[in-house]
């Protein structure tokens, strides 16, 4: 039992050893004055609420997009940063237009339901067509009865029904109005999960381009009741939509900070700027996006130069198909740096978190290193560590080319606000000043120990490496529904 004792603590002891050789002496120096300018004089809670009550919606395509583009690049100029600039790119932007969706058993007595319009949708869209429950959407709802949907609106849940079988795919609501498509529907109605009759806009689209389809958000409480009608008399609806689509230009913002010994080896931190017009987008992402500008804030308040590049990024058109992260890889890729960025960290949502993620388990050693000195300065960071891969942020088109990414983990959400995810109740009031500062301390720290490490173990896959962890992560059916699967196999 000794023996098994020594040889135990021997492990933990070595263990420990490696995580701490894997931080630099001066790093606990360092995080510390990264820690006190933080507690003290952030600017993150403060810049986004002055920017939720001037601007408003930070819409991409929209004035207020363009507002928010500037203020973004004014507030890094304020900061000191000398070479902020505008990364311009051309987008097919879609805004909302008028919307009546009515339903009922009966023709010519249908009522109105409460809706919004999912982004992407038609121009123009007048149809009235018999309402199928579709159940969750997903491939294997439509291949038990090819023919069910066709000619008709399909009646989809976003999530995942109470009930259904152990493995059954949570789809994005683009994937399933793809898949409605796929199968023939004219039309379809996507029931919330959020309760109170809470709407929820996004974009059904998996291009980032226009549907074919009308795609409409209704209440889960008038979406629940409509499943229960339809079980014993056919349903219908009229769905009458104007919107408004065309190509506009956007800009990314980009704020660099140049390695001082590894300046051509680059890590891009960022979040997207932009946000749906329902609200203020004080969540999604006025959290994220203005953490990291006050992450930019910090490295220059104190004069902090890592031994690799830095880019921070304010990402637009992320909402309407990761249009502005998509722009940036593919300048990059047309440049020929691609293979330069050694690491991309995206903040989306980002709150109070506990730890940190990533797509490279070869990481471990670093992100815990890192970690283990946030922790001592502070027990509430709990130094998690957690590896995965997912979809539908800024971070996809960077993993899409092989590049590891990774962020923040084990935060939750301020105030309950999970339901008021691209609603009309994602307003400033919602935000909680010290979630912010946890997230830019902390990951400031992160960012800092990435771009300063004497090696990253995390490598930039090939493009075999990159099909293969794709698979391994279950991604290749979304991806191959979104028309993004590149591979032959």
């Amino acid at each position: 039992m000794k023996k098994t004792l020594l040889l135990s603590g021997l492990f933990s002891l070595f263990v420990f050893n490696q995580v701490k050789a894997q931080a630099k002496p001066e790093w606990a120096s360092i995080f510390g004055k990264i820690n006190t300018e933080v507690l003290n004089n952030s600017n993150a809670y403060t810049s986004l609420k002055i920017a939720s009550e001037t601007i408003g919606h930070r819409l991409t395509g929209s004035e207020n997009g363009k507002k928010a583009e500037q203020y973004a690049y004014d507030l890094l100029k304020s900061y000191g940063f000398s070479n902020v600039r505008f990364q311009p790119f051309e987008v097919e932007s879609w805004s909302r237009g008028t919307l009546q969706v009515s339903i009922g058993d009966k023709v010519n007595a249908l009522q109105n339901v409460k809706s919004v319009s999912l982004a992407h949708s038609p121009v123009n869209a007048d149809i009235s067509l018999e309402v199928v429950d579709m159940g969750n959407g997903v491939e294997e709802d439509y291949a038990a009865n090819p023919g069910k949907v066709n000619g008709k609106i399909a009646l989809v849940y976003l999530g995942t029904l109470p009930g259904s079988k152990a493995g059954t795919p949570n789809l994005h609501r683009s994937e399933k109005t793809a898949i409605a498509t796929k199968y023939g529907a004219k039309g379809i109605i996507v029931i919330n999960t959020a309760d109170k009759g809470v709407l929820l806009t996004g974009t059904a689209s998996v291009t980032g381009k226009l549907i074919p389809i009308p795609a409409v958000c209704i209440g889960k409480e008038d979406g629940l009741a409509l499943k229960e009608k339809i079980k014993t008399s056919p349903l219908f609806s009229h769905i009458l939509m104007t919107n408004h689509s065309g190509l506009i230009k956007a800009r990314n913002v980009v704020a660099t900070i140049k390695g001082k010994r590894l300046p051509n080896e680059k890590v891009v931190v960022g979040g997207h700027l932009d946000s749906w017009d329902l609200a203020t987008g004080a969540m999604d992402n006025g959290i994220g996006s203005f953490s990291v500008l006050d992450m930019a804030r910090t490295f220059k308040a104190l004069h902090l130069q890592p031994e690799r590049t830095i880019d921070f990024v304010m990402f637009m058109g992320e909402e309407e198909g990761l249009l502005g992260s998509r722009a940036y890889v593919d300048a990059a890729i047309k440049d020929k740096s691609i293979d330069q960025i050694r690491y991309m960290l995206n903040y989306d949502m980002t709150n109070d978190p506990k730890g940190y993620a990533t797509s490279s388990a070869e990481s471990k050693s670093l992100f815990e290193s890192i970690g283990s000195i946030a922790h001592q300065l502070d027990t509430n960071f709990k130094n998690t560590f957690t590896v995965g891969a997912g979809l539908h942020s800024d971070h996809q088109p960077f993993m899409l080319n092989g590049v590891p990414t990774g962020g923040a983990a084990g935060g939750s959400l301020p105030k309950g606000a999970g339901p008021c995810y691209h609603a009309d109740c994602d307003v400033f009031s919602l935000v909680e000043d010290k979630g912010m500062r946890n997230t830019v301390r902390f990951n400031t720290m992160l960012l800092y120990g990435i771009a300063d490490a004497k090696k990253i173990e995390a490598k930039h896959f090939t493009d075999e490496e990159t099909r293969l962890f794709l698979i391994k992560n279950n991604l290749k059916e979304p991806l191959t529904i979104a028309g993004e699967w590149r591979w032959k196999d």
